[in-house]
């Protein structure tokens, strides 16, 4: 079997527990058991809250998914790509290599949840201990645990589809810089059938390629592009800047 890799360092794990973190959920994001988040606090001699003495330090708007807006959409998309339903336990994470986002969205959702980074791959992750958060992700719009083989795309209001799409693009999507290519990818046959029907209706004229374990849709030549980068940035807010100047070079060369 394959032994688990540890994705923090024991001052992390010390840090995050002085600050008022739960030690279940510490080992969450940790990728350990409670017993060994446990073993590094004795060893550390950190001194240890009573049992049951534990009260919510961490603050978040538990009910934001209930209510459609721009905003939410581009979370909802954003965390259909990065997110993750705990199975376990009454939480939920976003995780990316990008601060800035992470950062607007947890001013969003209203939150003052710590940030904590993988040393070994630099990827930070937001992990919010809310179990209404969870089951309205998992009841409204249907995201489950273990979604990346199986989500479906979830009942998205017209008006709010295009914030949704530049959520999910921003998490796993990408735009070349030697090709004028934009591509996203999907684990999830039916969700990628749903996203190239999409595209489809909106005159993208995407392909949709089956990689056996994954799949990827493309939409090429510089007029598909700006067309796909007019709709998705509407009234945008949240976006992750980096690719935004990208499909601004694209737009430029077209011009």
């Amino acid at each position: 079997m394959e032994k688990k890799k540890c994705t923090l360092e024991a001052e992390q794990m010390v840090k995050l527990y002085e600050e008022g973190m739960r030690t279940v959920d510490i080992a969450e994001i940790a990728n350990v058991s409670v017993r060994y988040v446990n073993l590094v606090l004795l060893k550390n001699n950190v001194k240890r809250r009573a049992k049951g003495s534990w009260k919510r330090k961490y603050e978040v708007n538990e009910h934001y998914f209930k209510t459609w807006s721009n905003n939410m959409a581009y979370i909802l998309g954003f965390f259909a790509a990065d997110g993750c339903v705990n199975k376990d336990l009454s939480s939920i994470s976003f995780s990316q290599k990008s601060i800035e986002i992470l950062e607007k969205i947890k001013i969003e959702l209203q939150s003052n949840h710590p940030f904590v980074q993988n040393p070994n791959t630099g990827v930070y992750t937001l992990g919010i201990h809310s179990k209404i958060l969870k089951e309205d992700l998992m009841i409204l719009h249907g995201i489950q645990p273990n979604k990346s083989l199986r989500i479906q795309l979830p009942t998205i209001p017209e008006p709010y589809l295009s914030h949704f799409i530049r959520g999910y693009f921003d998490g796993d999507g990408s735009i070349y810089k030697s090709r004028n290519c934009v591509c996203i990818v999907s684990g999830s046959r039916d969700f990628s059938i749903s996203l190239y029907e999409i595209f489809k209706s909106h005159n993208l004229k995407p392909r949709l390629k089956d990689f056996e374990t994954y799949y990827r849709i493309y939409i090429t030549g510089l007029d598909n592009i700006s067309l796909f980068a007019n709709w998705i940035y509407q009234d945008k807010d949240l976006y992750l800047v980096e690719k935004y100047k990208r499909f601004l070079e694209k737009q430029a060369l077209k011009s």
